[in-house]
């Protein structure tokens, strides 16, 4: 149960200022049945993704990142698509946001409130916005392969919104869902607030 592929890598990619990471990941229809052993992290490093993926959705009237593990499924999608280099970016990004939590308030992110957890994430944000536009500017007229990879951060934010919306939860509770789309109704009603479809 997901949302239209083509519609989430969209809104990935204007999300985050940079084409989604791993069309590998496309591939699963639902995650492979794995254990947290056969990934390339341990369960600290997946509670870690899950509180930095809840900053970045967090939990409202409707489920935030660790209500759907968000962090587990980045590990196995880390782990089986990316490649060697996209990994190491990614790992990157996570030692980035520890490094700049300690440095700014000198602490682990994991012992920050709310708020500082979310200026550590607003400050990264930026930095990977300035730093993709760069690397875009820069590598206009190369090949795609040989284009270098968006900022850590980016990956960890794209995966987040990827495994979020891909999961069960993200797709029925957060965005509207229909199993077996209808008959086609191009004035179908619309009010402001109204949540986006699933399918």
């Amino acid at each position: 149960m997901s949302m239209n592929r083509r519609e989430l890598l969209k809104m990935i990619a204007a999300a985050t200022g940079t084409a989604f990471v791993s069309a590998n990941a496309m591939a699963y229809v639902t995650l492979p049945m794995k254990t947290v052993q056969e990934t390339a992290f341990s369960k600290d490093d997946i509670a870690f993704f899950n509180e930095v993926g809840e900053v970045i959705i967090p939990r409202t009237d409707t489920p935030g990142a660790k209500d759907v593990n968000v962090g587990f499924m980045m590990a196995v999608i880390v782990t089986d698509c990316y490649t060697a280099p996209q990994q190491a970016a990614f790992k990157d990004g996570i030692a980035t946001i520890k490094a700049l939590a300690k440095s700014t308030y000198g602490k682990d992110f994991l012992l920050l409130s709310n708020d500082e957890r979310t200026s550590v994430l607003a400050s990264l944000n930026d930095e990977a916005d300035v730093f993709n536009t760069k690397a875009k500017l820069a590598s206009k007229g190369v090949k795609d392969a040989e284009k270098p990879l968006p900022h850590g951060f980016t990956l960890i934010k794209q995966l987040t919104l990827f495994t979020f919306f891909t999961s069960k939860e993200g797709a029925t509770k957060v965005l509207r869902y229909v199993a077996i789309p209808g008959r086609y109704d191009g004035e179908l009603p619309y009010k402001k607030g109204d949540r986006a479809w699933a399918t």
